[in-house]
Formats: structure tokens, C-alpha cells, sequence
């Protein structure tokens, strides 16, 4: 298998992630994040700081913006170990979301309270896989 941490997706996945009509009910977003080793703004701001840092300034931020469109975290943790199957790099962190649709992602990446935060999530990620799901026979 091969794995490809992306920081944005490319416009014909989003579009058809977004719009393709395969699933456009309640979703949680499964992030496996991956962090520069320093952040990296564009103004130079925060020298020294970790990529890991910048993202939790991002994380944090992230969930106001969540509740405006219905949304809620679920869970973040730090990668500790893998029992089962083998990467070649691990990911840092995997953060889970959910949202009432995937139209209500698209809402969220358009606030301007959004778009203040973004800064952060691109100084600190190298890369990420955003898995989407949806609910299933275990679902509660």
C-alpha cells in the first residue's frame, strides 16, 4: 500500500469528495496528522516553535469553528506504537471530527473565523490523510 501525506487536497478530489453524491449525511473525519519539525509561517513568526505546537494552536481554535456548523471534536491523541500492519513513518497525532455533512466541511473552511486560523494548520503540518466515514452498525 502506498501512503501520500498531502497538506490540501487537489481540486478534482475535494470536488468529488464534497459534491460527488456518494454520502452527503452525518461524517466523522479520521486526520492522521504528520508535523514539520519547526513551524514554518511565511513572516517568520514564532522561531523555534514546533510543528506540533503550531497545530495545536490551530486545534484549539479549530473548534469553535466546528460548533458554528454543527460540528464537534471527538477525540485527539498522540501516535504511540502500532500493534498491526507496517508503515514506513509513523503519523503524530490522528484527531477525529464530526460534521452533520460533508457541505457543512465546506462551510467551515469558508469562515472568515476559519480562515484566521489556517495559518497555523499549514506552518505545522507536513502532511495528513483525511479519511472521511460515516456511520455504521456500531455507531451509537
Amino acid at each position: 500500500m502506498r501512503v501520500v501525506n498531502e497538506v490540501m487536497p487537489r481540486p478534482e478530489v475535494a470536488k468529488e469528495f464534497f459534491f460527488g453524491g456518494t454520502h452527503d449525511g452525518p461524517m466523522v473525519m479520521v486526520n492522521l496528522l504528520k508535523f514539520k519539525p519547526l513551524a514554518e509561517y511565511p513572516d517568520g513568526r514564532n522561531p523555534g516553535m514546533t510543528g506540533r505546537e503550531a497545530y495545536e494552536i490551530y486545534g484549539r481554535a479549530v473548534v469553535e469553528c466546528l460548533k458554528l456548523v454543527g460540528g464537534k471534536p471527538l477525540y485527539s491523541g498522540a501516535v504511540t506504537g502500532v500493534i498491526l500492519g507496517d508503515i514506513e513513518e509513523h503519523w503524530d497525532m490522528i484527531a477525529l471530527a464530526e460534521y452533520p455533512s460533508p457541505q457543512a466541511m465546506v462551510q467551515m473552511v469558508g469562515l472568515p473565523e476559519y480562515q484566521g486560523i489556517e495559518i497555523h494548520r499549514f506552518a505545522g503540518l507536513a502532511g495528513q490523510l483525511n479519511i472521511r466515514t460515516a456511520p455504521g452498525v456500531f455507531a451509537a
